[in-house]
């Protein structure tokens, strides 16, 4: 299976989801509420049959694994998004169903502790995702009882991922559970030290499709959730609460019947138990696959890629699944590390290596704009160039782009190869600068550094910051022990402080603008010396081995040292 196959099945998922959000959109807006009744219908059978194309992929996805398996991170990428549809498409489904009267329950026997704690498990790494501790507590540990593990899911899963999805950053989240004295009834409780819900809110807060824009966070809903919770609790007849404190924190309290004289012989099903080894996939998250996937990348990608040849590109972008796909294609051709918002990124930059950022412009916590403001602003990364990517295409947004010193920009949607070509683009323009660089001779460098300093105007901080690194390398030219780690410390810099200037000034990193001067140096004393041996030419420029130097000479100059020494001294005779 191509890149491409991928792209073209990933997209179609997309455009499902696109399709679903739009007519919710049409439903909630447009239609009035004497014709809901009919509209309902109609789009309960669209959902019916967004569900069966779907499943073709889904299985499609299988065969492919079967006869491709190689393949396995691409699939898993695409077998989640049709989970997580499925998932939206249930949802909407079961709205439908309430509206109707058609939402019915069919409860079973089993451990309900422990099908509650195992179910909330899955959902972690989404709590792990955006840095919140994540408690549980389920009192007592095990207890039997009468429930609808479909709709007890889709309660603890709606609550959890609300709880989650507005709690900021080093947050906590917590479940309880308890029953009460007659082991007749349990309680759930989900609660988050989130910034609250206004007092004048709270009456919408069970309304359908309810945004939530009570919540000061960049996040996106169906407005579905928490209506259908409350729909669901009370097809339990069960009860449902909520408590909420601006500035401290909201608690959701559920309470549901589990014992069977409570349902009806028609919710009953007598012939099935619950199976607490049996989680609902639709609850999983992709973050930890993500980050599962990056170190099998990452590995994969250090098998084909040098440290020393290849380019290393930020990917920020807040949606998972955009993150996760952009980083595997990219993960062909370059090493490539991702992060989820503006302030991960800014982290993460000041402590390794980049060529290149790739960002989206609208994220949490800190968006694209603030980003490359603050990039562009700290001289020791300011040369990093910057791609940002966005849904909006009026013309100022661009301007204001380029304005705070992005280098390029990309409107959503847009094609991979699209973003490949801008890559591609910056990366070859730094090609260029090395070949510059590297076709300068040691005197022809040096010469170059001198008429900067002895110009009428002030030398810029990029010339002096380059004199100071080449008297640094020439000053150690013979050391075979000096590393990028001793390099940096002569320069006063962090290892990628001085890896991202001088990858911006001459296309090399630390290690090839090293051995770079050495080779111009090896050169030029050839030059001097054409009777000098291989051996103390080497010791010379700071190589132990000279079987290695020899190696990278021809590499450098297409011949062997001794070759090159023969050359000069024939020359010389003549």
């Amino acid at each position: 299976m191509t890149v491409i196959q991928v792209i073209i099945i990933t997209a179609a998922i997309i455009a499902l989801a696109v399709l679903g959000y739009l007519g919710r959109i049409l439903y909630n807006r447009s239609v009035s509420i004497r014709n809901r009744a009919q509209m309902n219908v109609v789009y309960t059978n669209i959902t019916h049959e967004l569900l069966t194309p779907l499943t073709v992929i889904s299985a499609s996805v299988e065969r492919l694994r079967a006869q491709e398996p190689k393949y396995s991170g691409d699939y898993d990428l695409m077998q989640l998004n049709i989970e997580r549809m499925v998932r939206l498409l249930q949802q909407i489904l079961e709205t439908s169903k309430s509206q109707s009267g058609e939402l019915k329950l069919l409860v079973a026997h089993g451990d309900v502790m422990q099908y509650i704690q195992r179910t909330a498990l899955c959902i972690e790494p989404l709590m792990s995702k955006r840095g919140l501790t994540f408690t549980i507590d389920c009192n007592p540990e095990s207890m039997m009882g009468w429930i609808d593990t479909d709709k007890l899911d889709k309660i603890i899963y709606n609550l959890l991922s609300n709880a989650a999805k507005y709690t900021g950053e080093n947050g906590r989240v917590a479940l309880k559970v308890n029953t009460n004295k007659t082991y007749d009834h349990i309680t759930i409780k989900v609660s988050d030290n989130g910034i609250g819900i206004p007092a004048d809110k709270m009456k919408s807060l069970f309304r359908r499709f309810y945004d939530g824009d009570y919540r000061r966070f960049q996040t996106m809903g169906t407005g579905l959730g928490l209506a259908l919770t409350r729909e669901l609790v009370y097809l339990h007849g069960g009860d449902i609460s909520c408590d909420s404190q601006e500035g401290k924190g909201t608690t959701f309290t559920v309470k549901l019947p589990i014992r069977k004289e409570a349902f009806s012989p028609s919710q009953i099903d007598e012939a099935n138990k619950v199976d607490i080894n049996i989680a609902h996939s639709a609850i999983l998250d992709l973050s930890t696959h993500m980050r599962e996937k990056q170190v099998s990348d990452a590995a994969d990608t250090d098998a084909d890629l040098s440290d020393e040849d290849s380019y290393k590109v930020l990917v920020v972008e807040d949606n998972v699944e955009l993150l996760m796909l952009m980083t595997q294609l990219l993960s062909h051709k370059y090493k490539v590390k991702s992060a989820s918002n503006g302030q991960e990124a800014l982290n993460i930059i000041l402590h390794n290596e980049f060529d290149l950022i790739v960002s989206d412009v609208m994220m949490p916590v800190m968006d694209g704009h603030e980003l490359t403001r603050r990039i562009k602003n700290d001289p020791n990364i300011s040369h990093l160039p910057i791609i940002l990517l966005t849904a909006k295409t009026q013309d100022e947004d661009r301007k204001e782009s380029l304005k705070i010193g992005a280098d390029d920009f990309i409107t959503k949607p847009f094609k991979m190869s699209d973003l490949e070509l801008r890559i591609n683009n910056l990366v070859e323009n730094r090609k260029r600068i090395q070949n510059e660089f590297r076709q300068q001779t040691a005197e022809e460098t040096q010469e170059r550094i001198a008429a900067a300093a002895d110009k009428a105007s002030e030398p810029t901080a990029d010339e002096l910051f380059l004199k100071r690194a080449l008297d640094c390398v020439y000053k150690h030219l013979d050391d075979g022990e000096y590393d990028r780690d001793a390099f940096a410390a002569d320069m006063g810099a962090s290892a990628s402080t001085l890896y991202n200037k001088l990858r911006s000034m001459t296309g090399m990193n630390v290690s090839n603008f090293i051995r770079d001067i050495r080779m111009k140096e090896a050169q030029r004393i050839a030059r001097q010396q054409p009777d000098i041996r291989v051996s103390d030419l080497a010791y010379r420029v700071g190589f132990r081995d000279p079987k290695y130097f020899s190696t990278c000479f021809k590499k450098e100059f297409g011949l062997q040292p001794s070759e090159f020494l023969e050359n000069l001294a024939k020359a010389q005779q003549t």
